[in-house]
C-alpha cells in the first residue's frame, strides 16, 4: 500500500509487520519516534503477542534484547550515536552469544562537542563487533532491509543493524510501499531459534573461554558474516520476486558500465551523488557511481568488480577515523589490492553539515584532473582552523576548542583576548 509517511514511521511499520515477540527501547534522538510509534502499535493490539519494554538506559536495552532473544524471542531494539556508544560492551556480546537481533540504527554524530545531526561516525565505530551491518539510502529500503533483516538474522543467528540517515531519512515524509502482512508472512517465517534458554534442557551461555579455544570461536564469528556475503544477495532477490522491487543486496552500481571515475558512498547521500554524476554525464563525463548496503559483512569482491575497470575512485564517507583520514576508503583499498588506479577520500557531511551538488562538482572535477589530495575535507573553512591553531600557539590556556570556534563563526557572542 502506497503511503506518505514519516521515514521513523515506515520503519516502526516494517518492524510491526515482522510480528516481534519483544522490543525494549530507550528513546534517544533522532531514533524516538521509531520506538513511540511502535510503543503505540502495541499498546493499540496492532501488533500481537509482543511486550514493549521501558527500560532505563540504552545499556539495559540492549541487555533486556539478549536475554529476551537467548530466552526465544523475536527481539528488536533502536538507538543512536552516544546510545550505541553506552550498550557497546553489550552490542559485543550479543554479537558474540550468536542471538539474531535486529537494530535500527538512526546514523547521529558522537561527541564532543554535542552534535545530534547526522554523520556515520557511531555505526562504524562498531563495525568490528561482530554485527551485520546494512545501509539504507532511501526509507523505502529503510523499510526493505528490515524485513530482510529479520530473516538474514534468524537463518545465520547473528544480530543486524540497520543504520539509516538520522533525521535525512528518520524525520524526511516520503512515499513509501507498506507491504501487508501477507507478504511479510510469506517471506519472513516463524522464528525458529538456534539456541535457546530452556530449563527442561538447562544451559550455559557467555562461558568462559580462555586461549585454548578463544581464537576458534572468534573465527566462528568471522565465518558467519562470510554466510552473510553470500546469503544477502539470495535474500535481495528473493524479496524481489514476492515484493516487486529491488532493495538490499551487497552494493548498488549506478552508471558505472564504463566509467572511468567511480564515488563510492553510504546511505542518503547516494541520491544527491547519483543527481550529480548525471549532470557530469550529461556533460561528456565518464563517471559512475557505486552504493555499498553492506557494510559488514563487506563484500570486498563485489567492490573489486564494479571498480577493477576504473582509473580512479573517490569515497565520499560521512566519518573519520582521526589521525588516519577515512574509515571507508581504508576498507575499499583492501578490495583493490594490486589494482593500480587513484584513490581519494572525501571526507563530507561529518556533524550534519550540508553536501551539496555545487560542491560535489567542484571536488569530483578536481579528481578527474588529480588535483585533490589524497584525504580531503569538503567545504572545511581553513581560516577557522587556521585562527584556532594560531591561538592555541600563542596561549597556553587558550581555551576550549569547540566554544572557540563558535565565538569564531558568530554563533557565541563574547570576546576572545
Amino acid at each position: 500500500m502506497l503511503k506518505q509517511t514519516e521515514g521513523s514511521h515506515a520503519v516502526a511499520e516494517a518492524v510491526g509487520l515482522c510480528r516481534p515477540e519483544v522490543i525494549c527501547a530507550y528513546p534517544i534522538s533522532p531514533q524516538t519516534h521509531i520506538v513511540e510509534g511502535l510503543g503505540e502499535m502495541v499498546k493499540a493490539g496492532e501488533i500481537r503477542n509482543c511486550e514493549f519494554i521501558n527500560v532505563e538506559s540504552e545499556f539495559a536495552a540492549m541487555s533486556v534484547a539478549i536475554g529476551a532473544s537467548a530466552a526465544g524471542a523475536r527481539t528488536y531494539t533502536a538507538t543512536a550515536s552516544q546510545g550505541l556508544l553506552f550498550m557497546a560492551e553489550a552490542v559485543y556480546n550479543a554479537s558474540g552469544l550468536g542471538l539474531p537481533i535486529v537494530m535500527t540504527e538512526a546514523n547521529r554524530a558522537i561527541g564532543a562537542p554535542i552534535n545530534i545531526w547526522n554523520d556515520h561516525s557511531d555505526s562504524l565505530s562498531m563495525r568490528d563487533s561482530g554485527w551485520i551491518q546494512l545501509f539504507a539510502e532511501t526509507n523505502q529500503e529503510a523499510l526493505d532491509l528490515h524485513i530482510q533483516a529479520f530473516r538474514l538474522a534468524e537463518e545465520l543467528s547473528l544480530p543486524v543493524m540497520v543504520c539509516v540517515d538520522g533525521f535525512i531519512l528518520t524525520h524526511a515524509y516520503e512515499r513509501v510501499d507498506v507491504p501487508s502482512q501477507e507478504q511479510v508472512d510469506a517471506y519472513l517465517p516463524p522464528y525458529q531459534p538456534r539456541q535457546v534458554l530452556d530449563p527442561r534442557q538447562p544451559v550455559s551461555i557467555g562461558a568462559m573461554v580462555g586461549p585454548e579455544a578463544f581464537t576458534e570461536v572468534r573465527y566462528l564469528a568471522h565465518a558467519k558474516q562470510l554466510q552473510a556475503l553470500e546469503r544477502i544477495p539470495d535474500l535481495a532477490r528473493e524479496f524481489k520476486q514476492g515484493f516487486g522491487r529491488d532493495s538490499g543486496g551487497l552494493v548498488h552500481p549506478y552508471r558505472s558500465e564504463g566509467a572511468e571515475t567511480i564515488v563510492v558512498a553510504l546511505g542518503s547521500v547516494l541520491g544527491t551523488v547519483k543527481d550529480v554524476v548525471d549532470e557530469m554525464r550529461d556533460a561528456g563525463v565518464r563517471i559512475g557511481v557505486l552504493g555499498i548496503c553492506s557494510f559488514r559483512p563487506f563484500p570486498l569482491g563485489a567492490i573489486r568488480e564494479v571498480l577493477k575497470s576504473a582509473k580512479r575512485v573517490v569515497v565520499l564517507e560521512k566519518s573519520l577515523a582521526v589521525g588516519l583520514g577515512g574509515i571507508v576508503s581504508t576498507n575499499v583499498r583492501m578490495a583493490l589490492s594490486g589494482i593500480h588506479l587513484h584513490g581519494y577520500t572525501v571526507i563530507a557531511g561529518l556533524g550534519g553539515r550540508a553536501i551539496t551538488k555545487a560542491s560535489l562538482h567542484r571536488v569530483f572535477r578536481q579528481a578527474i584532473h588529480e588535483q585533490l589530495e589524497p584525504v580531503h575535507f569538503l567545504d572545511l573553512d581553513w581560516s577557522i582552523v587556521n585562527k584556532e591553531l594560531e591561538r592555541e600557539r600563542r596561549k597556553r590556556r587558550s581555551g576550549p576548542i569547540a566554544e572557540n570556534i563558535l565565538r569564531d563563526v558568530g554563533v557565541v557572542a563574547a570576546k576572545i583576548a
